[in-house]
């Protein structure tokens, strides 16, 4: 909720005062917000106990449950926004009008664009897990490390003045009405899918698989109810597979808006797409796209601890 209320802040004040003239100091901080996150995320994991001997007894598994339910969820609202929503669904990079040279000349100056989102999120995530592994401790780091609410709700807020600077975009949104929940749906069934088809691979249980598929990325939260449902190795894949799939979002988000189309973007990042992988898809995709990535978002959040519950009884 806390999310939600940054980021409608952000866009009361994008909508109002904030000058355009910021703009790309408002992009410059989403980068570094998301830097310091991902960095942040890199710590836990590095910290975690016993992360390596884990990494090396369940790496396999985490990464057939990571790759498998974000490809089919992918495939799914591809083809579901395709039917959906036509042409709406967002223009591929390569059908867009020719830039001008003025065009051009900003997009050489932009400090933000989104190879250097990627460049920032590689260094901050490897620098992160280095630093959880080593023995040394740095307080401005630890003090990163375990602010990572705070940074998201100051990136949310960031997010949200780049979307209240737009304008016309609930107007834009109301003509969806319904068919912006193709997209969730194409997510929660292309991720159980693709968790039942690890599951089948890997020897697990399926209902276990479905739900580690079905946690679309949260991974605290899959990774903890898990373990105490299924087991330490359940939990553990879940977390992995989850923190992975959020982590492949980052890098997989520009490839699909030049290859596809915008909304599909918002299928690898599941549960996460209001939050900490939305300034990718700021980055790469229109504000149309960002709003219903939030909406897909808290959809699928609602969803994963119900999808858990509801498979339980099949452990």
């Amino acid at each position: 909720m806390e999310i939600i209320v940054a980021m409608l802040a952000g866009c009361a004040i994008g909508a109002t005062v904030f000058p355009a003239r910021l703009s790309r100091l408002n992009a410059l901080l989403q980068t570094v917000a998301t830097t310091l996150l991902i960095f942040s995320m890199g710590v836990m994991l590095g910290s975690r106990e016993d992360f390596l001997s884990e990494l090396g007894s369940v790496g396999a598994a985490s990464l057939a449950f990571c790759l498998l339910p974000t490809a089919l969820s992918t495939v799914l609202v591809y083809a579901l926004t395709r039917a959906a929503f036509g042409s709406q669904a967002g223009v591929r990079q390569g059908a867009r009008p020719a830039a001008t040279a003025t065009d051009r000349r900003e997009d050489a100056h932009e400090p933000n664009g989104e190879m250097t989102l990627v460049a920032c999120a590689v260094g901050a995530l490897a620098f992160g897990t280095c630093y959880g592994l080593s023995p040394i401790t740095l307080a401005p780091a630890d003090w990163l490390a375990h602010s990572s609410d705070a940074i998201l709700y100051a990136l949310m807020f960031f997010v949200g003045i780049t979307v209240g600077q737009s304008k016309g975009i609930l107007e834009k949104i109301r003509r969806y009405h319904v068919k912006a929940l193709v997209i969730p749906a194409g997510i929660t069934v292309g991720s159980l899918g693709g968790g039942l088809l690890a599951s089948l691979l890997c020897g697990t249980n399926p209902a276990v698989g479905c739900a580690i598929g079905g946690g679309m990325g949260w991974y605290s939260l899959t990774g903890v109810v898990l373990t105490d449902l299924a087991g330490a190795q359940a939990g553990s894949i879940a977390f992995l597979s989850n923190l992975l799939r959020e982590l492949v979002s980052f890098f997989s988000i520009p490839l699909i808006a030049r290859r596809l189309n915008y909304l599909t973007c918002i299928a690898p990042a599941g549960a996460t797409s209001e939050d900490t992988t939305l300034p990718m898809l700021v980055k790469c995709t229109n504000e149309e796209t960002v709003v219903l990535a939030v909406v897909n978002g808290v959809v699928c959040s609602a969803l994963v601890p119900v999808i858990v519950g509801l498979l339980q009884p099949l452990f």
